[in-house]
């Protein structure tokens, strides 16, 4: 698994609370994705479980080691959403349990990653509750969160938070540039705002495959205002990965309110200013709000609303804003 630079001392610091008998059994680590926190829990787990640790380093050399750096190391559990599922089962947890309350095979620690703790049905949290209260010896927990907010309180409590920030905006550039050479400084900027600064996240945005349909639907916005033909914009919105798609389009929406604010030096889509001043000269500030608010709530249906037919939902909302442009004269 890549390790990343910005993951040094976060990396320190949670060592060493372990290192002095302040180390909590449950870690709830709080993280944007794309942040690089499965490498985090991965290595955390590697000191855990290592027989043989070297300071705040695991030894690469022992038994442990080399079964984790097989991905076959009996005591180290990582429960995930199952392919083609959403949630993590009741029955996942209770074998879990059940597995935990064994002695470890290996003689050390027993170490349960969860990179998406929010993916527990509420029977599961609730069934993994009390092994969270009362674990066995040398039995620890290591939580991935986006949003513990969602969580069961219950779950929040019984954890110790904490939080891994985005680096250092140049720190996160340099890194950027450092794996994609080639990349114009405009693009990785861009992908960093538009990933939070996550930089694993915006490093997988520019994929040129991903990036080119990005660039798509900006250059698309530019023709689909000039002819007030939104409904041309539908081939660029309506693809796998919708989500993405509809990010990208509030990000420029949102661009366009700060144009009109003053504000163009806290623009996200650098590499595309020309298509975010057409915005904010097309639209009004009201205009602008409405669309943003009407575009979100279109994405939160789409995300949370199961069976819904994704190409009629997005043409319903594109033919919507552009009679909302109907009524703004042309240039």
């Amino acid at each position: 698994m890549n390790w990343y630079p910005w993951l040094n001392e976060p990396y320190r610091q949670i060592i060493a609370t372990y290192q002095c008998g302040r180390g909590h059994h449950a870690l709830l680590l709080h993280s944007l994705p794309g942040n690089g926190a499965q490498a985090l829990c991965y290595g955390i787990s590697r000191w855990l479980v290592c027989q043989k640790r070297d300071g705040i380093k695991s030894c690469g050399e022992c038994h442990s080691c080399r079964l984790m750096l097989a991905a076959t190391h009996p005591d180290y559990h990582v429960i995930d959403v199952e392919k083609g599922k959403s949630t993590v089962s009741v029955d996942t947890v209770r074998k879990l349990i059940e597995t935990l309350s064994s002695h470890a095979q290996q003689g050390g620690s027993k170490v349960v990653y969860l990179p998406q703790v929010e993916a527990l049905t509420d029977a599961a949290a609730n069934a993994l509750l009390k092994t969270l209260e009362e674990p066995a010896k040398d039995t620890y927990f290591l939580l991935g969160s986006e949003k513990p907010e969602n969580l069961l309180a219950t779950i929040r409590s019984r954890c110790l938070n904490h939080f891994l920030p985005a680096p250092d905006p140049k720190i996160a550039l340099y890194w950027l540039q450092k794996q994609k050479p080639s990349v114009r400084v405009d693009d990785a900027t861009t992908a960093l705002k538009i990933s939070q600064g996550a930089p694993v996240a915006a490093l997988a945005l520019l994929d040129d495959g991903i990036w080119q349909k990005r660039s798509a639907l900006c250059y698309g916005i530019a023709t689909a205002l000039q002819t007030r033909d939104l409904l041309s914009l539908l081939p660029s919105l309506n693809i796998d990965e919708v989500s993405d798609a509809l990010n990208w389009l509030l990000t420029l929406l949102a661009d366009a309110i700060k144009v009109q604010q003053g504000a163009v030096a806290f623009c996200i889509n650098q590499d595309h200013l020309a298509q975010v001043m057409q915005l904010s000269s097309t639209m009004n500030r009201s205009q602008l709000l409405n669309a943003y608010d009407s575009w979100l709530q279109c994405r939160h249906q789409l995300l949370t609303v199961p069976a819904l037919n994704q190409e009629l939902i997005l043409t319903n909302q594109l033919l919507q804003w552009e009679a909302s442009l109907a009524a703004i004269p042309s240039f």
